[in-house]
């Protein structure tokens, strides 16, 4: 399949895809199966899975371990519970409000505070609602270590717990936090093994993106980049394709060959979409064909669609007899 480097770039467009009368758009490329990631060779003249070793933003050199995604204020129920069920990182402490409704939530987390030792400070709602930075933290929020970033080139390599090839979605200038949020939450229901986020010009983990991710932050390794651009060609060293969502996608979404193989999909920010750059960058470029009487998905819809489908992808690969 031609990659999109090979191409004249196109102008930048929405995130979600065009409007399409009637049915999918037709006489895209070949959805048929593409050579191999392992089997190509690479424009920068090292083999798949071969590409050297390479300091890039997100690697654990001493500049990128001086800077973190942020997540040290966690509010919401779920989220809060996530925080301390996960136990990947030190909890601070938990404030509840004092006259917060009793649920099975709120009793998980008092249990599961009482066990690790993590003290709970009963607090007014107007205390809680001075300390919250999000709108209706639900009476609950914990104060945590940040989250800290992975190494680049591990989160490009690392499987799936069920063997899975990595499967990564990274974000090119998403900044509505409700946006992150859902992305990172639909992404961890469908099986993602990362993610990706540009370092500068782009949403981090803010308590609105860890209530809106109910948890899903506790549980996805994550990667803080310079350029997503640089990080790309980096993957594609390392034997993953770069699939990109945007309106003008020369691909079916629903045709997309690749699901089952190392995977970046790659999608753009709320409005203009993927930058041009960017898109230049990416092996492929789908899109999503719509038939109603709107011409846009909001990003957080469409990237849920798209991991829905590389994951569909992924299980039909499980249960093929073949």
């Amino acid at each position: 399949m031609k990659s999109k480097r090979d191409a004249k770039p196109a102008a930048p467009a929405r995130t979600s895809s065009t409007r399409v009368a009637g049915k999918p758009t037709a006489g895209k490329p070949t959805a048929g199966k593409p050579p191999s990631r392992q089997s190509q060779s690479r424009t920068s003249g090292h083999s798949r899975g071969k590409g050297a070793p390479r300091q890039i933003a997100g690697s654990s050199s001493a500049s990128s371990r001086a800077q973190n995604l942020d997540g040290k204020q966690v509010e919401g129920r779920q989220a809060v519970r996530e925080l301390l069920l996960a136990g990947a990182r030190r909890v601070m402490d938990v404030w509840i409000v004092e006259d917060i409704e009793q649920s099975a939530v709120i009793g998980d987390i008092t249990e599961l505070a009482g066990e690790m030792r993590v003290p709970i400070k009963r607090v007014t709602r107007g205390a809680l609602d001075a300390e919250a930075r999000s709108d209706a933290p639900q009476g609950v929020l914990a104060h945590a270590a940040p989250i800290e970033p992975i190494d680049f080139d591990t989160l490009c390599t690392r499987r799936a717990l069920s063997g899975a090839p990595p499967f990564l979605l990274a974000l090119d200038g998403v900044t509505d936090p409700q946006n992150l949020g859902a992305l990172l939450r639909s992404g961890a229901c469908a099986g993602i093994t990362g993610v990706v986020l540009p370092r500068h010009r782009a949403a981090h983990i803010t308590p609105t993106v860890t209530k809106a991710s109910a948890g899903a932050v506790e549980h996805l390794p994550m990667s803080l980049v310079s350029g997503l651009p640089t990080a790309m060609m980096r993957a594609k060293e390392l034997g993953v394709w770069t699939v990109g969502l945007d309106a003008d996608g020369e691909v079916n979404l629903f045709d997309l060959a690749v699901g089952n193989e190392p995977v970046m999909l790659v999608l753009g920010a709320e409005g203009k979409g993927l930058s041009r750059l960017t898109r230049t960058r990416c092996d492929i470029v789908v899109s999503i064909p719509l038939w109603g009487a709107l011409s846009s998905l909001n990003v957080g819809v469409a990237g849920a669609l798209a991991c829905y489908e590389v994951a569909r992808h992924r299980e039909t690969g499980r249960t093929s007899p073949n």
